[in-house]
């Protein structure tokens, strides 16, 4: 997978989740941006709810990366499978898969975001 094809946004995106860095991977987002993520049972809206989301996902981690496996382009929109490589503070060890899929604004930012992961499944390996 060549990187360049990848919109500048969309790589730090992933980058601040490698070095689990929630203001880096927050400023990637429009400020009124909207998160789709799977487990949340509403939108994530705004940048403080989207830190805080990061924030808390990070909590069990002491360790977490997410690589891009396949990036898809569509106009505006990305679609990147990625998979999802993780230490938990409690020395477990987790991998999960799965997609997202980004519309990029006029600005470069993240505009809305639908994640298509299995949060439960993945606390599953945390917990053992």
């Amino acid at each position: 997978m060549a990187s360049q094809v990848i919109p500048p946004v969309v790589a730090q995106y992933f980058a601040a989740i490698r070095r689990m860095d929630p203001d880096a991977w927050v400023a990637c987002f429009a400020e009124q941006a909207t998160s789709y993520e799977p487990g949340t049972p509403t939108p994530l809206q705004g940048h403080t709810a989207l830190r805080q989301f990061l924030v808390e996902v990070l909590r069990a981690f002491e360790k977490l990366g997410m690589t891009e496996d396949h990036v898809f382009l569509s106009g505006n929109r990305v679609a990147v499978k990625f998979t999802g490589r993780g230490t938990g503070k409690n020395g477990r060890e987790v991998v999960f898969e799965g997609i997202d899929v980004f519309e990029i604004n006029q600005d470069g930012k993240i505009q809305t975001m639908w994640g298509y992961w299995d949060p439960a499944a993945m606390m599953a390996q945390l917990q053992g």
